[in-house]
C-alpha cells in the first residue's frame, strides 16, 4: 500500500494571472520555447444586463491522477507511477512516440523537440531533494498554490484539504475519470475545457488479441485441472493406501478493502 501520495491544493480565488508560475517553472526545468509544464486558465466574463463581469483564474498542470491513462497508454514502461504518488517519465525508455499526449484528458504532456521524449511536470524533483518547494509553488506571490504529502496529516496540503473536505473540488472529465490528484478548494472555473482520453489504436488493437488469447488460456488450464481432479476422486477409490499421505498445506485467499477521503467533485458536462 502506498504510504504517501503528494498532490497539490489549489486556492484558484487567489490566483492573480501574473504567471509567475509558469515564468519560475521554465526557467527551472528549461523548457523549450513555446512550450510550458503548467498554465493559468480564465473563465469567460460575464456580460449579462446587471452582472458584474468578473474573470477567474485557475491554475494547473499535471494531475498526478490516481488512475493515470497516460501510464496504460505507453509501450515501454517509461511513464510510471512512483511510489510516492507522483506521475514519472523515464526518459532513458521514452522512444518519444506520443502515445501518451493524447491519453492525457488534461493536454498536460507535450513531445520535448529538444530531448525528443514526453515532458510534463513531475514537481522538481531536483528542488524537492535540496529541501525546496516545486518552482511555481514557491514564486507564486499569493501562495495560492499549496504543495504536499496529502496521506501525512502534518502536512500543510492535508491541513486544508481538511479544513475546507466539504468545500473541494476537482476538474474531471466525465468520460475519463482519473482521480486528479489537483484540488481546488470552494469552486473553481473554467471547468469544460478537459476531453476525453484517447487510448493509441495499437494499444488498442494490442489489448482486443491479447485479451481473448489470456481469457482462451486460462480457460484451457482450468479445464485441465478439472479432467485432473477428476482423475484424482476416481482413482481413490483404488487407491486406499495412500490415505496417510499429507493432503498439502491450506491455501487461504482474502481481498484488501481500501477506504478514501471522499471529494466532490467538478466534472465537465461533456
Amino acid at each position: 500500500m502506498r504510504k504517501a501520495q503528494y498532490a497539490m491544493v489549489i486556492d484558484s480565488a487567489k490566483c492573480i494571472d501574473c504567471k509567475a508560475c509558469v515564468v519560475s517553472c521554465k526557467v527551472a526545468n528549461g523548457t523549450p520555447e513555446g512550450f510550458s509544464r503548467n498554465w493559468i486558465k480564465a473563465s469567460e466574463p460575464d456580460f449579462a444586463a446587471g452582472a458584474k463581469p468578473r474573470t477567474h483564474f485557475q491554475p494547473g498542470a499535471c494531475m498526478h491522477c490516481e488512475a493515470p491513462t497516460c501510464v496504460d497508454a505507453c509501450p515501454t514502461g517509461a511513464t510510471y507511477k512512483n511510489a510516492d504518488g507522483i506521475v514519472m517519465i523515464d526518459e532513458t525508455l521514452c522512444i518519444g512516440c506520443g502515445n501518451c499526449i493524447p491519453a492525457c484528458p488534461y493536454g498536460a504532456r507535450f513531445r520535448n523537440p529538444q530531448k525528443r521524449t514526453a515532458d510534463k511536470c513531475n514537481y522538481c524533483p531536483e528542488r524537492r531533494a535540496a529541501g525546496l518547494l516545486p518552482a511555481c509553488v514557491d514564486t507564486c506571490p499569493t501562495k495560492a498554490r499549496v504543495f504536499g504529502d496529502i496521506m501525512n496529516p502534518e502536512s500543510d496540503a492535508a491541513r486544508l484539504l481538511e479544513q475546507h473536505k466539504d468545500h473541494v473540488v476537482q476538474v474531471i472529465n466525465q468520460k475519463s475519470n482519473t482521480a486528479p490528484h489537483m484540488y481546488y478548494l470552494a469552486s473553481t472555473a473554467p471547468v469544460g475545457w478537459t476531453h476525453e482520453a484517447v487510448m493509441p489504436a495499437s494499444m488498442a488493437t494490442m489489448t482486443g488479441v491479447v485479451d481473448p488469447v489470456v481469457k482462451t488460456l486460462v480457460g484451457l488450464s482450468g479445464l485441465g485441472v478439472l479432467v485432473m481432479l477428476g482423475r484424482q476422486l476416481l482413482s481413490g477409490h483404488d487407491s486406499s493406501h495412500d490415505s496417510s499421505h499429507d493432503s498439502g498445506p491450506d491455501v487461504h485467499t482474502g481481498s484488501d478493502v481500501q477506504a478514501g477521503q471522499a471529494h466532490k467533485q467538478q466534472t465537465d458536462k461533456e
